[in-house]
């Protein structure tokens, strides 16, 4: 009995140690920042890298600002590995992008990985040059909303909703009750306005027709060779093609310097004590139903 105790209280301490390590390193690490930038060196291209879906933009907000602030930085390297996000997400990031571009003359080389559709393509609008791999996942344009009801579980467990609400469509999309065909018009039309937007940056930033357009633009995605084909994307290739491309852009001689953002460490703390509603709404699109989003019916992934 007494050295099963012990032996629990030395897993307990364990485990202690553990924890202790993990937010102590958390506490400790480095602050998010630019490993190189802002630092004398010559000449760079800067790392931009948009990992997962797209609903929280003010982190690379804030590396393409020290971008900006960074008279180093000669051209910019945009990794793209996401499936889109949401509407206004991804619009803030192409806006700056194109600013970067159009305003500040930093050119931008857009390489795509496995996805990058819907409001990765989006994003993607804002370089000079989009280069993808020929099995890279893109397109999608197109914007979704989905509203799960919960309606008839909740009549089977003997829980109703009363509401009470100032105008006829401002519980339109409750999880309590499905869609009336008059909410469903009123949202098609908040649908159709945010596609118009996606689709006018298309025609712009591509330069294609309308009409051709109208016919990639269904929502459908294709592969990083039929872009290309399309016109869609400029020209296939992988990271270290972009890179090559993004220095001789940015007029640096020889082997391009890549500097990368360095991400802050995720801790124990953070998990425990960290801003529930920030990872629900804005790391997890909660709060933003009108998405650029590829269906999750598709996957990169070959058996």
């Amino acid at each position: 009995m007494s050295r099963r105790r012990d032996l629990f209280v030395l897993l307990f301490l364990l485990l202690a140690l553990v924890l202790f390590f993990y937010l102590i390193t958390g506490l400790l690490s480095p602050p998010a920042g630019f490993d190189g930038l802002g630092v004398p060196g010559g000449e760079k291209v800067a790392l931009v890298e948009i990992f997962g879906p797209i609903y929280n933009p003010h982190p690379i907000l804030e590396q393409l600002k020290k971008i900006e602030d960074d008279s180093g930085v000669k051209a910019i390297l945009l990794r793209l590995e996401t499936p889109g996000g949401g509407v206004a997400a991804s619009q803030e990031i192409y806006a700056r992008l194109a600013y970067l571009r159009d305003q500040k003359e930093i050119p931008i080389v857009a390489s795509m990985g496995g996805v990058a559709a819907s409001g990765g393509y989006y994003v993607a609008l804002g370089a000079d040059t989009i280069m993808a791999n020929p099995g890279t996942l893109t397109g999608s344009i197109g914007v979704i909303a989905e509203f799960p009801t919960y309606g008839k579980l909740f009549e089977k467990i003997g829980i109703n909703f009363e509401v009470i609400k100032s105008g006829k469509f401002k519980d339109t999309g409750s999880p309590h009750r499905p869609l009336t065909g008059e909410e469903r018009q009123y949202l098609q039309s908040v649908i159709d306005d945010s596609y118009q937007q996606f689709l006018a940056a298309v025609v712009e930033e591509r330069q294609i027709d309308v009409k051709k357009a109208e016919l990639l633009a269904d929502g459908r995605v294709y592969t990083g060779r039929q872009a290309q084909a399309l016109g869609l994307v400029d020209l296939l290739g992988g990271m270290d093609q972009a890179l090559k491309l993004a220095g001789e852009l940015g007029g640096i001689e020889g082997e391009p310097r890549l500097v990368e953002f360095r991400r802050p460490r995720l801790s124990l703390f953070d998990i425990l004590f960290g801003d529930l509603e920030e990872i629900l709404y804005l790391r997890l699109g909660l709060a933003e139903p009108l998405k650029y989003e590829m269906p999750r019916n598709y996957s990169p992934i070959l058996p």
